[in-house]
């Protein structure tokens, strides 16, 4: 591992946490002393199916981005995040028993998770997912939580 800094190869493991889908490594650099974050979690070989038809590989940077916005400002840390992503790309593995899974259903999958753990996060995700148009699509997505 190639220290961020200062690119030395001289690195040494400070701390090492476990979750179910994920393993977060804390690094310190042996050249210039500095410590830095990696997490190393299992890639999955899927396909997504689009919503036009096409097919493209599942992308685990995709899948962080949308909920990172859709927890922007929330009282979650990137890390947090992290554990989520790893937790939905599990369940979405599960589901799709290791075939192609559509998009409705990774949609499906992240929302249900969000209106769990973060009500606003959930309406924030359900916006873009179900394409609102206008203030009463929120209207109604509020009254049915």
């Amino acid at each position: 591992m190639r220290c961020p800094f200062c690119s030395s190869k001289e690195t040494r493991v400070v701390d090492k946490r476990d979750t179910r889908e994920l393993v977060r490594r804390r690094r310190e650099c042996l050249k210039c002393l500095r410590r830095f974050t990696t997490y190393e979690h299992v890639e999955l070989d899927l396909s997504v199916i689009k919503k036009d038809g096409r097919r493209e590989p599942f992308s685990r940077k995709k899948l962080y981005e949308g909920i990172s916005r859709s927890l922007e400002k929330r009282p979650f840390s990137s890390e947090d995040v992290q554990d989520l992503v790893g937790e939905i790309e599990s369940r979405i593995y599960r589901k799709s028993n290791g075939k192609d899974v559509s998009t409705k259903k990774i949609g499906e999958i992240v929302m249900a998770k969000l209106k769990r753990i973060d009500k606003v996060a959930y309406i924030r995700f359900a916006s873009v997912y179900r394409d609102f148009e206008d203030v009463n699509d929120f209207k109604k997505e509020i009254k049915n939580l």
